[in-house]
């Protein structure tokens, strides 16, 4: 591999865009470089070799700045945005960066809807996505150009060489790696599966990856403290784990407001339920599920095993990540989110 800097398409060194870009998107945030460590669960001194283009953080990296800070991993490739309908991209005109030895070219910089993110992305031998899965909503299309490529997906190995396709539901645990001796290259399509997610922060990369060492907390929907409830209207109570280094340190149960206490208007079947105008999105439902999310305003994730569509975006829209198992015990779900295993279902939401 080249030891030369890759250059962007505005004539600024990969590494220093990606760290110009960086600080932008911190400061407009609000975060100091301390505020964004503890939100991205990166060193602090990491950050700072990467805003000085002395780094190249690697896929997985960029993927947690990008959740960090609520934005979509496109915004790092993005020098002035001007929306277009139309992008052309010459092929020696394409903004690129190199994230750990992965070079991604974009092929739509600028396009007005983020509903298809095209990339060419090229791969040195030995290099990757990261060490951490990835799980993002939508669709992931992959066809190989050249060389040769393995793909993990939700456990299955995929050896993918010249011509060879790979279309999979994003939200399955993914990576991939350049085992081989040459450079690969491939064109990569996401299709991010909510048409809300411009409008929700444009967050393609969703809370589903964690990394082990950071300090956190998550809620499961229960009844017994033991087995993950089916229904989250109904369920009486949530339990609580704070998780510090990837361990269990502390559960807690607490109560949790269901259908009975917002009156007989829901018949039984309380808010998640109603499907009106803007679908989950119509402000008598959403504040319920603020109400009913009040008693885990500390925590980060939500474990259950069903709920509506509409409290499914309210807990997204609070910043809370909602998965939907198939699993029924609480131990079982949180070791397998903890090790980025744990799948969501939204088949499931009703």
């Amino acid at each position: 591999m080249s030891s030369s800097p890759t250059i962007s398409a505005m004539g600024l060194p990969a590494d220093l865009l990606v760290g110009k870009k960086l600080r932008e998107l911190r400061t407009r945030k609000g975060f100091s470089l301390r505020a964004l460590a503890e939100q991205s669960g990166l060193n602090v001194n990491t950050l700072s070799l990467i805003e000085n283009g002395k780094s190249s953080p690697s896929v997985s990296t960029l993927q947690q700045l990008a959740i960090a800070l609520d934005v979509p991993i496109t915004a790092f490739f993005e020098v002035e945005r001007v929306e277009k309908r139309v992008v052309f991209t010459p092929a020696d005109q394409r903004p690129q960066v190199l994230l750990g030895g992965v070079q991604m070219h974009n092929l739509a910089e600028d396009l007005r809807s983020s509903s298809i993110q095209p990339f060419i992305v090229t791969l040195e031998p030995g290099t990757g996505s990261g060490e951490r899965m990835i799980v993002h909503t939508g669709v992931e299309f992959v066809y190989c150009l050249s060389g040769w490529l393995h793909y993990r997906v939700d456990g299955q190995e995929y050896a993918l060489k010249p011509g060879d396709g790979l279309t999979f539901e994003a939200h399955l645990p993914h990576c991939w790696e350049n085992r081989g001796e040459e450079t690969a290259q491939i064109l990569l399509i996401l299709h991010p599966g909510d048409e809300r997610e411009e409008e929700l922060g444009q967050r393609h990369f969703l809370r589903s990856v964690v990394q082990k060492e950071v300090n956190m907390k998550i809620a499961v929907i229960t009844e017994d403290g033991k087995t993950i409830s089916q229904h989250f209207g109904r369920a009486p109570y949530y339990l609580v784990l704070t998780v510090e280094n990837g361990q269990v340190v502390n559960r807690e149960m607490r109560e949790k407001l269901g259908h009975g206490r917002f009156g007989a208007e829901h018949h039984g079947h309380g808010e998640e339920h109603h499907h009106g105008a803007g679908h989950g999105l119509d402000s008598g439902s959403h504040r319920k599920h603020v109400s009913m999310a009040e008693a885990i305003a500390d925590c980060q994730v939500l474990i259950c095993g069903g709920m509506g569509m509409d409290a499914y975006d309210s807990m997204r829209r609070l910043n809370i990540q909602p998965i939907v198992t198939d699993l029924r015990s609480v131990d079982e779900a949180v070791q397998a989110y903890l090790a980025g295993n744990l799948t969501d279902h939204p088949e499931r939401l009703h």
